[in-house]
């Protein structure tokens, strides 16, 4: 039985496909066969996040609908085994995800993968909570911003009482926090909320922490998950935060300023 794992913030812009992306992608280059679908009817970005936008014939909404079967909408990834993109519809509303519908759909998504990793619309509207509604696991993505963090804290009170866990009595959703665009020196001149003050308003395992970096706007440019980039301290960084989701121990890096030498500092390079 598969585990379905929702990526999901209560605030829009910071991160959420981008760490979809990564996440299904780190977790089939380690042998898990693993789905990440987009539940942002109307807006559909998962694809060109993944570079997959012009191989969509069949979407979420056509499987809902019974025009498609899942094989054909499931769209194998190229360049790692194990992973498939199940797109959505850019032409419906989110009323088109209909529970009983997406209920099956899950369902049978559970029987044949090992992660269904679900690219949630930011907030509470009709899709988010859909998305939220099936989750085993959530992952909050959150920048260090007072008003990403406030409405996250939101999105914590919904998984506790809207979940389908929640509505049969079951274990509660494991959460995890992923803190995105996070920069050290801006937290070190009081422009950032600190790790600690994030850690100290959610109370949720910190799963990662993604620094900002220039290398996840290329990645998203060319249609490539920012993971698969080693030279990129982001892709390292979403790389521990697969890890730490899989239960390894990592040490979290890339979370100290970085000191400039005399060079640097006399002429300004950064």
């Amino acid at each position: 039985m598969g585990k379905v794992v929702t990526v999901t913030s209560g605030k829009g812009g910071v991160g959420k496909t981008t760490s979809s992306a990564a996440i299904s992608t780190g977790l089939a280059m380690r042998g898990h066969k693993t789905v990440v679908i987009d539940f942002d009817v109307g807006l559909r970005n998962l694809d060109l996040i993944m570079g997959v936008e012009r191989r969509v014939v069949f979407d979420f909404i056509n499987v809902i609908n019974g025009d498609a079967n899942l094989n054909q909408a499931l769209i194998k990834d190229k360049r790692v085994e194990n992973l498939y993109i199940f797109p959505t519809s850019q032409t419906r509303d989110k009323d088109a995800l209909r529970k009983e519908g997406v209920e099956r759909v899950m369902d049978e998504l559970r029987d044949n993968f090992d992660f269904i990793v679900c690219d949630s619309p930011a907030g509470i509207e009709h899709g988010a909570l859909t998305a939220l509604y099936h989750a085993d696991a959530a992952i909050v993505v959150t920048n260090p911003e007072v008003s990403s963090v406030r409405d996250s804290d939101r999105i914590l009170g919904m998984l506790s009482s809207r979940s389908r866990r929640a509505e049969r009595n079951e274990a509660p959703v494991d959460e995890f926090l992923l803190l995105t665009r996070y920069s050290a020196d801006r937290v070190a001149k009081g422009e950032m909320l600190s790790i600690e003050d994030v850690q100290e308003i959610l109370s949720i395992p910190l799963m990662g922490i993604i620094p900002e970096s220039e290398s996840v706007l290329k990645a998203s440019n060319t249609g490539q998950p920012v993971i698969l980039d080693k030279d990129s301290i982001a892709g390292r960084a979403y790389d521990d935060a697969v890890a730490r989701f899989l239960g390894e121990t990592r040490e979290m890096r890339f979370i100290k300023a970085e000191k400039k030498g005399l060079f640097r500092s006399l002429f300004g390079k950064a």
